[in-house]
């Protein structure tokens, strides 16, 4: 397939960024948003992108990045939001732990822990917590994503709503900055939403890059968590909505 090369150069923006915006595109390319516009719907035609008001996503956005390589992004940030996320939770409590490269690094900071019983729909989580004789671990039945071994589906949304814990631990693929939380897949939006709606105290966990990213589908919102760990929030719409909805802002930055 023939691409332009100011096509190409869009196509890379939103592979980077999830999105690209008309205005930001006409700026940068020195051309009118009308040029622009016809662009991005001539790649949407192709389905190279999807169209949104204002400007496209890249269809999987930061999704299908290789699974490692996002484990590698902000990776000494995550693994200290992972210590920080496991301290507050105790020995011997219940919690659900879903899918995410910084909900991992929760589990592994909770490898010391005894008599958790932990509800899983993560294959990775499930893998590296089984080993150990002090921990119950329950994976969720469901389809198995071949991307991150994250299961989602109905089959995994009745298997969790079994369970009354007392910890959620939940990611994000992004956070806009109304305090929406979003992800890319809808079956795994419809998971995250039933283990925030069976959990006594909801922990979210997210480092500061995703502050800078979009997703198209809603998990929910900020006021709905109770304990929000990230490295840092500079974003003052979000520590409004943490101090208005009684949701406590941990910044692991600020606690060392």
């Amino acid at each position: 397939m023939f691409l332009s090369p100011r096509h190409a150069a869009i196509i890379e923006m939103a592979k980077e960024h999830g999105r690209v915006l008309v205005d930001d595109l006409a700026t940068h390319f020195n051309v009118t948003p009308q040029t622009i516009r016809k662009d991005l719907n001539d790649m949407c035609d192709q389905r190279l992108l999807t169209r949104i008001h204002g400007g496209a996503l890249f269809p999987s956005g930061i999704e299908n990045m290789e699974y490692e390589a996002r484990r590698k992004i902000a990776s000494d940030e995550k693994d200290a939001i992972g210590k920080a996320a496991a301290k507050l939770i105790p020995d011997n409590a219940s919690l659900f732990i879903n899918i995410g490269t910084t909900t991992e690094a929760v589990s592994k900071a909770l490898l010391d822990h005894n008599g958790l019983m932990v509800i899983t729909n993560n294959i990775n989580v499930a893998n590296r917590m089984r080993v150990y004789p002090s921990m119950e671990v329950v994976i969720a039945g469901g389809v198995v994503r071949g991307s991150d071994g994250g299961i989602v589906g109905e089959a995994a949304v009745d298997f969790i709503r079994q369970f009354k814990v007392d910890y959620a631990v939940i990611g994000s693929s992004a956070i806009d900055h109304d305090g929406a939380l979003l992800d890319f897949d809808f079956r795994e939006v419809k998971v995250a939403q039933a283990i925030i709606a069976n959990a006594r105290h909801v922990i979210l966990v997210a480092d500061a890059t995703k502050f800078e990213r979009t997703a198209p589908v809603r998990i929910g919102h900020l006021s709905q968590v109770n304990t929000f760990i990230t490295d840092r929030c500079d974003i003052e719409s979000i520590r409004g909505i943490c101090a208005e909805s009684e949701v406590r802002l941990m910044e692991t930055t600020r606690m060392a």
